[in-house]
């Protein structure tokens, strides 16, 4: 193998390992079975929650295992004083 298909095979890799954690407004608009629209604005939601909590966030994507705990979620996040 040549220098050039390693490198091309080690970013795959690195590509595949991303779209598997995280999630693109088109699959939640899918598995929600809502508007690509709307999962955008859902995903601004969860990222918006991820930032307060200190994490980097990507627009237009959401960590996939922290999309999957709050929507399938039995607990919901606990809110803050004075929260409705």
């Amino acid at each position: 193998m040549f220098r050039t298909d390693l490198a091309n095979t080690e970013h795959r890799k690195e590509q595949m390992y991303m779209s598997e954690k995280f999630i693109r407004a088109e699959e939640v608009a899918e598995v929600m079975e809502i508007s690509v629209a709307y999962a955008y604005k859902i995903i601004r939601k969860l990222n918006q929650e991820l930032s307060d909590k200190g994490f980097i966030t990507v627009t237009g994507r959401v960590n996939r295992e922290y999309f999957n705990e709050r929507v399938y979620s039995v607990n919901p996040p606990k809110k803050k004083a004075g929260e409705e």
